[in-house]
């Protein structure tokens, strides 16, 4: 059974630790990996929170910084062994973009820009199923059903009573237009967009076409923001065979800046309520 507490999360937020750990006791990674005998890139790896970390390796740490506050240890153990265990996503299998679930389940919003497809938190069952085997047409049947499973499961943050995700997306028109399945298909996804879009904590907004050029051209990327203040916000970039994670602030600040470009020349929410509504009604036809 997969536990309640976040595995990435916790990876995350004690990588930040031992990096201030570090900072304080005056060190580069290359000097600690020199003491404990190891790869610098692991030094790095724990410190991003891109790698399980043992208890062993906090108390190796600990004994290079001099930490002696037993209390402080203790929690940096605790973290180490929460953050070995499994999250709901796990019991899946192997899921490619899985450190990227770990966040957006512990996020507090997010906010999206696809110039593509539709937001996978906002994606119909049939919908996600057409997507994922027209995107990966050599993918087993057994597998598509195994990543849309993954998909609605993570839309349940979306219809949580309790706190629920506050999800903003924008979205290019060219989502809307370009028809993944058939007609009747993209019909019922756009009517599903406008009911999710009338949820208090969801908001869709649409760039037209005769906006023309935007920031947004470069591509997708989602910003996630957490309710921890110890947990900095994260700029995420899908890629083919890697994923991209930004989390230094001159970055993260960059890209929260051209996404309010991107909200502003977009259409409000009431007015691209409407234009997918007609679009939607073209599908009808």
């Amino acid at each position: 059974m997969a536990s309640s507490v976040n595995p990435t999360v916790r990876r995350r937020r004690l990588g930040q630790e031992l990096r201030r750990l570090r900072e304080l006791k005056g060190m580069t990674a290359e000097e600690v990996a020199e003491r404990l005998l190891v790869s610098q890139s692991k030094i790095s790896r724990l410190e991003n929170g891109r790698r399980s970390i043992s208890q062993r390796d906090v108390r190796d740490l600990c004994g290079v910084y001099e930490v002696e506050d037993v209390r402080i240890v203790d929690s940096l153990m605790q973290m180490a062994k929460d953050s070995r265990q499994q999250g709901w996503w796990h019991s899946f299998g192997d899921i490619p973009y899985s450190v990227y679930i770990g966040l957006e389940t512990d996020a507090a919003s997010l906010r999206v820009y696809d110039p593509q497809v539709v937001p996978g938190l906002l994606q119909t069952r049939q919908y996600a199923e057409a997507l994922i085997t027209g995107a990966s047409p050599e993918t087993p049947s057994a597998e598509v059903e195994k990543r849309v499973q993954v998909r609605l499961r993570r839309q349940e943050r979306i219809s949580a009573p309790e706190n629920p995700l506050r999800l903003w997306t924008v979205m290019d028109e060219s989502v809307l237009r370009r028809v993944v399945g058939n007609r009747s298909l993209m019909r019922d996804q756009l009517e599903h967009l406008v009911d999710q879009s009338q949820l208090p904590h969801v908001t869709v907004q649409v760039i037209p076409f005769d906006m023309g050029a935007h920031p947004g051209l470069n591509g997708q990327y989602a910003v996630l923001e957490f309710p921890d203040a110890a947990d900095s916000s994260v700029v995420y970039i899908e890629g083919v065979t890697s994923d991209l994670y930004l989390e230094k602030a001159n970055d993260v600040q960059k890209y929260s800046v051209m996404y309010e470009h991107l909200r502003a020349q977009a259409l409000n929410a009431d007015q691209s309520r409407e234009f997918i509504s007609n679009v939607a009604k073209e599908y009808a036809r």
